[in-house]
């Protein structure tokens, strides 16, 4: 027996590794290509086969620096290239392909939920996924931009942010089993199982020959009383919880980590060859190869179908094992799932998971707002601070930095001051508002006019400092984010569940940075745009104030219950 618990508690401990090198694996993509060096690059490729405006006759790359610096002409000097019959501002090539990447990645997500919920694909899912993503990444030491293939690049982009998006969905459904395979939640349902045979014991008839005893006893006294008991059912939620946010908050310090790593080593060929194309080249192929070789453990560690499909089992539920025995015709599948979809956003269904969407609501706004707070502020240092590319890779270097320390220590504090993950993802917003409140500050008399030259984000020392804060409260908030609606979704559809999650986010990337320039082209000043972002911030609050986990809880169980009936 002990032997047969040491092998389990083993694997266990495999499965957790598994998940875990698969963050440090695709985290890099992220940090080093998707939101530093990958715009650049395809601003580059296009670069090095655009013309000059207003005449299209020279070529751009006649010239050094930017074209704006080059002349006084300002926009005589843009530089555009020709994608088919269009002719295109090369900066905006890149921001074509983002978006094309992210309608993609949406699109495809939606599609494969259905296929990522049946336990004996949903670790295929993740390994293709991200094989195709790595792939396309590493392709780029093969493409130079003088290649009359160039605008591959755009599809090479495109392929690897999908291949992460829908990767990630599969990688964040295994997170709520793995935090039920957790030392403390294990140890919890197993004080629980002991309790369960002292109930049983009274049942049993009082002689000494128990041969013909039941071998199941009444729920009445048995485990599910005790397991449905306010007391059990709150301690094994707060155990639950813990464990989960402890699980995501590890994985995001991981993943920064290997981020930070090869970004400084990316760094080198970057300075050594400044900055051209060949070097951003070859940090983007560094950040595939790094992620295909990640993978690798990540599809050995991780739980098999067979692990995943016993762990689906719930009381009064059938066997998944025996739906996944018929081989899933991929149209019929990809189908279903945009049918679910449809269902999912009905009217009924809304109202019968109300926490999981108050949540999503909120986590509409929060999404936008992070990622906007993070696009502005590089942009107001470039802009209204006058930060040189390479003081903004510091920044770039710094945030990361501190988000590990974040996702590392909020736990304890949240363990200190026995917290729930809500309580924690509400404080992590409010200390977050901050950011854009503290450049409104900028527009006060003493700073405004210089009679103070410090505060109100006003010199570039004051974004290392705040890159620093900013770093340690939005890696704790990716990690409580991601916990905390795992703790609101239906068992047994975490690949589907997800998706709508990685759906949420990426529909509204666009909404921020669309009002945020739309203020600083009317206004001319930037710095307007941060009482916008409070606003954006502060809006989600309340609605995240709202959601009831425990009952959110019980809803999603019930959810899944009715739906396998």
């Amino acid at each position: 027996m002990e032997e047969a618990e040491f092998w389990k508690t083993a694997q266990r401990k495999e499965h957790l590794r598994g998940w875990l090198s698969y963050a440090f694996a695709s985290e890099v993509f992220v940090v080093v290509s998707l939101t530093l060096f990958l715009p650049i690059c395809l601003e580059q490729f296009a670069r090095d086969n655009g013309m000059l405006l207003p005449d299209r006759i020279m070529p751009c790359n006649t010239i050094r620096g930017q074209p704006d610096e080059a002349s006084p002409g300002g926009d005589e000097r843009r530089c555009s290239v020709k994608i088919g019959w269009l002719w295109i501002d090369t900066a905006s090539f890149s921001l074509y392909v983002y978006s094309a990447s992210v309608a993609l990645q949406a699109l495809t997500v939606i599609s494969m939920g259905c296929i990522a919920d049946r336990p004996t694909y949903r670790k295929r899912l993740l390994v293709g996924f991200a094989s195709m993503g790595a792939a396309a990444a590493t392709l780029f030491l093969m493409l130079p931009s003088s290649s009359i293939l160039w605008p591959l690049s755009g599809l090479l982009a495109m392929m690897a942010n999908v291949g992460f998006g829908a990767s990630i969905v599969a990688m964040n459904a295994y997170l709520p089993f793995l935090a039920r395979e957790s030392v403390d939640v294990i140890q919890f349902t197993g004080s629980l199982d002991r309790r369960f045979y002292e109930a049983a014991s009274d049942e049993l008839p009082a002689t000494d020959d128990r041969s013909n005893a039941p071998l199941l006893v009444s729920s009445d006294n048995g485990l599910n009383a005790l397991r449905d008991g306010p007391h059990d059912q709150q301690e094994y939620n707060k155990a639950l919880s813990k464990a989960t946010s402890r699980i995501s908050s590890q994985g995001i310090a991981l993943g920064y980590a290997a981020g930070i790593a090869l970004l400084i080593l990316a760094l080198v060929p970057v300075t050594l060859m400044k900055g051209s194309t060949l070097a951003l080249r070859l940090a983007i192929g560094a950040s595939g190869i790094w992620w295909a070789l990640g993978t690798i453990p990540a599809a050995i560690w991780l739980p098999s179908s067979e692990v995943m499909a016993k762990a689906q089992v719930q009381p009064g539920w059938d066997d998944p094992s025996d739906e996944d025995e018929a081989q899933p015709r991929v149209l019929d599948e990809v189908l279903k799932a945009w049918r679910r979809l449809i269902t999912t956003l009905h009217p009924r269904e809304i109202s019968d998971l109300r926490n999981t969407f108050k949540y999503l609501a909120a986590w509409f706004l929060l999404s936008d707002g992070f990622t906007t707070i993070t696009s502005t502020a590089i942009l107001f240092g470039k802009t209204a601070l006058g930060m040189s590319a390479s003081r903004l890779i510091i920044v770039g270097v710094l945030t990361p930095s501190a988000g590990i320390l974040g996702a590392i220590v909020w736990p304890r504090i949240q363990t200190a001051l026995g917290w729930s993950n809500l309580r924690v993802l509400v404080v992590l917003v409010a200390l977050a508002s901050l950011i854009p409140a503290y450049g409104c500050l900028g527009f006060l008399p003493v700073f405004k006019n210089g009679n103070v030259k410090f505060g109100g984000l006003t010199t570039q020392e004051e974004m290392y400092g705040l890159a620093v804060y900013f770093g340690a409260v939005y890696g704790a908030f990716q990690a409580y984010a991601r916990a905390l609606y795992a703790e609101l979704i239906p068992p047994g559809e975490e690949a589907r569940w997800y998706g709508l999650f990685s759906i949420t986010d990426k529909s509204s990337s666009f909404l921020g940075p669309l009002i945020v320039g739309l203020i600083a082209d009317s206004t001319g000043n930037i710095r307007y745009s941060f009482f916008f972002l409070v606003v954006m911030v502060w809006a989600a609050i309340p609605i995240l104030s709202l959601v009831d986990v425990s009952r959110g809880k019980e809803d999603a169980v019930r959810y899944s219950r009715r739906a396998r009936q």
